[in-house]
C-alpha cells in the first residue's frame, strides 16, 4: 500500500495539506526530548484513569501546553495564519489492553462551551461533560488537526489511513461512507517518533488495531482553528 511522504518545508507542507488533506512534518520534537514527554504522557493518562485516551491534557500538563503554544502552533500558523489557536486537545494510547479499530469517517463535530441553537449547527451531544455539535462543513474546512507521535508508528501499530484529497469540495456530512472505495484508495501514514501528522478534519480517515502488542502508539492530538464561531457559539477550549 502507498505511504505519504514527508514535507521538506512549511510551504511544501501547506501545499500538501491543501492538495491532499494530509502532510507529515518529521522531527518536530528532537529525540532527546521524547523520553520526558512519554513520562508526562503516562502521568496525565494515569490521572485520567489510565484508559485508552484523555481529554484536555493541556489543562493538566505544562510541557504539553508549551508544545501547543510553540512548535505545534508554529505549524498551525503556517497553514491557518497568525490567529491560529488550539480548540481541542486529546491523548490517544493504542496498546495491549487498549486496542481498537476506527472505521472510515470524517471528523465532523467540534467541542463548544454550551448548547445553543444556531443555523446550520446540530445535532448536539455531550461527551465527558463537554458539549459537541456538528458545524457546517465550511467551519471544519478551515481547521487543522496536528498529531504529535511519541512512538514510531507504522502498519503494525495503528498508523492512520487516509483517502487523499477527500476533503476537497463540499463533502456532504450526511452521506454514507463507501468503505470499499476508501479501502481501494487508502494511503498509510507512518510516522517516526517526534514527527507530526497533519490532516484536514474533512479528509476520510481510519485506523486498524495494532497487531504488535509490544509497541505502543502514544499521540498528542491537537485541533486548531483561526476564527471565532458564529451565532454566539464559543469553542470549548479556546
Amino acid at each position: 500500500m502507498r505511504v505519504i511522504g514527508t514535507a521538506d518545508t512549511l510551504e511544501d507542507l501547506k501545499l500538501r495539506l491543501n492538495r491532499d488533506g494530509v502532510a507529515l512534518a518529521a522531527r518536530v520534537v528532537p529525540e532527546e526530548a521524547l523520553a520526558p514527554l512519554r513520562e508526562e504522557f503516562d502521568r496525565v493518562m494515569a490521572m485520567d484513569g489510565g484508559r485508552a485516551g484523555a481529554r484536555s491534557p493541556l489543562d493538566a500538563s505544562g510541557p504539553f501546553r508549551a508544545l501547543a503554544d510553540t512548535s505545534m502552533r508554529d505549524i498551525a500558523v503556517a497553514v491557518l495564519g497568525a490567529s491560529a489557536f488550539v480548540v481541542r486537545s486529546l491523548l490517544f494510547d493504542k496498546r495491549a489492553g487498549a486496542n481498537w479499530d476506527v472505521t472510515w469517517h470524517r471528523d465532523s463535530t467540534i467541542a463548544v462551551r454550551e448548547k445553543r441553537e444556531a443555523d446550520g449547527y446540530g445535532p448536539c451531544s455531550i461527551k465527558a461533560g463537554v458539549w459537541h455539535v456538528r458545524p457546517p462543513a465550511r467551519v471544519l474546512a478551515k481547521m487543522l488537526t496536528a498529531r504529535l507521535h511519541l512512538d514510531d508508528c507504522d502498519e503494525s501499530n495503528g498508523a492512520l489511513l487516509v483517502v487523499p484529497a477527500s476533503h476537497r469540495g463540499s463533502p456532504d456530512l450526511n452521506m454514507p461512507v463507501d468503505h470499499g472505495e476508501c479501502r481501494r484508495q487508502a494511503v498509510y501514514c507512518p510516522v517516526q517518533a517526534g514527527g507530526v501528522l497533519l490532516i484536514r478534519p474533512l479528509i476520510l480517515h481510519a485506523s486498524r488495531k495494532s497487531i504488535n502488542s509490544a509497541r505502543r502508539r502514544r499521540v498528542l492530538h491537537l485541533e486548531f482553528a483561526a476564527e471565532a464561531l458564529e451565532c454566539g457559539l464559543r469553542w470549548a477550549n479556546a
